[in-house]
């Protein structure tokens, strides 16, 4: 009975269609080919009595016929008639007739049907009339399932995907409306119908926008409806086309989303911007309607100057703050404070909150306005010259560690340097953690203030005197026989811990009596040594030791032989910790020529360089 290709196409099951339409249309489909005139024909009849269930009807044939008194009720798909009356005359169909097999009246009398006679008749004027391609009007019946049911004088099928350009959210709202379609497909032998409602808008707006988009210019003012809102825009229905409205064309000020601005179905008026004949798009605006609020902006908010704003958004690299609608500018993390350190801007501000910036710089052409909150205080690095002079004694704790030092905070934000070098007279620190530790309170003397570049330079070896300057040369005299303990080995010699912080250099040379390849076959790390003081370089701050001269006499070979100063240069004589340059001892050729100076050594290439390298530390 029912196309199935063609329901089927639209979502539609037979069995739903069935429900939709039910059975107004005979399942035979003989009845247009009839031989037999008298069956399956359509003929006038009259009534001449009923009752409760029967209307009896004279169609002049040797049989009266019967016609179910419900065809006159109203259904869903007719309306209430006015009660038959004995003589109305009334159209009918001939259903069954005597001696044909099939359903038959037990009384034997033919079987008719006023009801499917009216829906014949309907279909077949429909047919007379209506063709594939047609525009037709109809009142939209009810919902069924994949679309709606349309009765345009027979009932017809209106896809959900062809209600609307856009579908809708409930296609139900069309219930009961009168829409106009263009017909789709029409199934003569199946009497199916599918009718559009899109294609009739789409070919409708395809006209319009033929003759919208010659007369379309940038820079007119269009009234358009929105027909549609997403997150990054609206669209707009300038009548037959769509334009783009984007977000940032909508205000000059901050939006969170189109709805803000817009709603579905509200009539505007826009700004052509842009137009695209060839993919047929259009951008629109609305905020351009009115002058931007950046025009004059340097004159309104002159650099230098100080003004409020309201913080509208924090990032991690700072704050906008905005100034007034379309004009907002940034708060860097680094304009926020003199002194603080800040990890994040929401340490300083929130959204929403007023605050006081000074105006830094502005870039018109990109729309930025650099802005300041710091400078809307007092700088306190402006007095920290004449609050912390050079010599001066200060108390701070140690906020951080690197590699070169330790920074002392002196006050919120005021930090001092405590490099490494400036820890102690006499011991070599490789790391500041080996003097002090974070959180640690440490007394400091100022060394000096960069004021321009926000520096100090703190010092702790420099509140007590230099022992390099007394203590040290008078403690440690040329061949002075000394213990120490052996703190680390290199290849060109040995250091040796005096005290506290203190090493001297025990050269390769100095080691043993016998030529010495490799130092660790003398002696390890820890080993306590024996040895004689050979110089105490009091400018330099290093101390040279020798093993193999302690059972030396007093006095003899105090200076350093051939073969010890012609192996070393002024590095290799460093023998302690501070400084990395100048010589601890002069070379053989400067000091007083001895026998042993006299002749070249015995193991050295004779183009080798004097100078080796003394400490790979």
């Amino acid at each position: 009975m029912v196309n199935r290709n063609l329901i089927r196409e639209f979502d539609v099951t037979e069995a739903d269609w069935e429900a939709a339409v039910g059975t107004a249309l005979l399942d035979e489909t003989a009845w247009l080919e009839a031989e037999d005139v008298n069956l399956n024909t359509i003929v006038e009849g009259k009534i001449v009595r009923m009752d409760d269930e029967f209307v009896v009807i004279d169609v002049g044939y040797k049989s009266e016929g019967l016609v179910p008194r419900e065809e006159w009720q109203a259904d869903e798909e007719n309306e209430e008639e006015p009660e038959p009356q004995i003589g109305d005359t009334v159209r009918v169909l001939v259903e069954e007739i005597e001696d044909v097999v099939g359903r038959h009246d037990d009384r034997g009398m033919l079987v008719l049907s006023k009801r499917k006679a009216e829906t014949i008749e309907k279909w077949m004027a429909v047919m007379d009339n209506v063709h594939e391609g047609d525009v037709v009007t109809g009142t939209v019946l009810r919902k069924i399932k994949g679309g709606l049911l349309v009765d345009i004088g027979v009932n017809v099928f209106l896809p959900a995907s062809q209600v609307d350009i856009r579908r809708p959210h409930d296609i139900g709202e069309y219930v009961d409306k009168e829409i106009q379609c263009i017909v789709l497909k029409i199934d003569e032998q199946r009497r199916n119908i599918v009718v559009s409602r899109r294609s009739l808008i789409e070919n409708e707006r395809a006209a319009k926008k033929s003759e919208l988009l010659k007369v379309l210019e940038v820079g007119q003012l269009r009234k358009g409806v929105v027909k549609n809102i997403a997150d990054f825009g609206a669209f707009v229905d300038l009548g037959g086309i769509d334009g783009l409205l984007h977000i940032t064309d909508m205000s000059w000020g901050r939006i969170g989303h189109p709805s803000e601005m817009v709603k579905i179905d509200q009539e505007l008026e826009v700004a052509v911007l842009h137009i695209d004949y060839e993919k047929e798009k259009i951008a629109l605006g609305l905020k351009q309607k009115e002058a931007s609020p950046w025009d004059n902006v340097s004159t309104k908010y002159p650099v230098g100057s100080r003004i409020k704003g309201t913080v509208v958004n924090v990032m991690s690299y700072g704050a906008f703050v905005k100034l007034e609608d379309g004009i907002e500018g940034l708060v860097h993390i680094s304009e926020m404070s003199w002194t603080k350190r800040i990890s994040h801007p929401s340490e300083m501000v929130n959204i929403d909150d007023e605050v006081e910036v000074v105006v830094l710089g502005i870039n018109e052409e990109k729309q930025e306005i650099s802005l300041g909150m710091k400078q809307t205080q007092k700088n306190p690095w402006d007095k920290v010259a004449e609050a912390y002079p050079p010599g001066a004694m200060v108390t701070g704790k140690v906020r951080n560690l690197t590699n070169y030092g330790a920074f002392i905070e002196i006050e919120e934000g005021i930090d001092g340097l405590l490099h490494v070098s400036d820890m102690s007279w006499t011991r070599k620190v490789s790391h500041p953690s080996e003097v002090v530790e974070k959180g640690q309170e440490v007394h400091c003397k100022v060394l000096s203030v960069d004021q321009d570049r926000r520096r100090i330079a703190l010092g702790v070896k420099q509140m007590d005197d230099d022992p390099w300057a007394t203590d040290i040369p008078n403690r440690y005299q040329p061949g002075q026989l000394i213990s120490g303990e052996v703190t680390k080995i290199t290849n060109f010699g040995v250091f040796v811990g005096l005290e506290d912080g203190l090493e001297g250099l025990l050269h390769i040379s100095e080691l043993a009596d016998h030529k010495v390849e490799n130092p660790e076959e003398v002696c390890k790390v820890g080993d306590v040594l024996e040895v004689k003081v050979l110089r105490v370089d009091i400018d330099e701050r290093k101390i040279g030791l020798s093993r193999k001269r302690v059972e030396w006499a007093e006095g003899e070979g105090d200076e350093p032989t051939t073969e010890a100063t012609s192996n070393m240069s002024s590095a290799d004589l460093k023998g302690g910790i501070g400084a990395d340059s100048g010589p601890l001892f002069k070379s053989a050729s400067a000091a007083e020529p001895t026998a042993e100076a006299d002749a070249p050594a015995a193991d050295a290439p004779a183009d080798e360089p004097a100078d080796q390298p003394a400490d790979a530390s």
